[in-house]
């Protein structure tokens, strides 16, 4: 079966580049709010530990979070995997390599996840 490829990189799926293209600006909105709120408009430019714990009751700020943890994760080791790519690796070291940034990938989300879940319920 043959897959759509990014032009410039043939190893490179389209669905994985469009994920970066569209993750791109969403993490970017999602950065400027979380910048606005935990760091302009705090008090001191900083947010106490009982303010956030305030922030995190509204049940759009865990989700926001969330979001926010998924797509930064995933955009940066899709960009990483698209460097790999660059080094043009062999098909047996993409495939280790790709196994591993799901791994680290996966840790990492679920981290995030039961840390924005965990400050929620505190």
């Amino acid at each position: 079966m043959t897959q759509i490829s990014h032009p410039s990189n043939p190893k490179e799926p389209l669905g994985l580049w469009l994920f970066k293209i569209i993750t791109g600006p969403i993490i970017l909105v999602i950065l400027t709010i979380h910048f606005l709120v935990n760091h302009l408009l705090a008090p001191n430019g900083l947010l106490t530990y009982a303010e956030v714990i305030a922030y995190y009751k509204n049940p759009i700020v865990p989700i926001m979070e969330i979001i926010f943890v998924c797509f930064a994760v995933a955009h940066s080791l899709t960009g990483l995997r698209g460097i790999v790519l660059d080094l043009n690796p062999s098909q047996r070291i993409l495939r280790i390599f790709d196994w591993l940034l799901l791994i680290l990938g996966s840790t990492a989300i679920l981290y995030g996840i039961w840390l924005a879940l965990t400050i929620a319920s505190a």
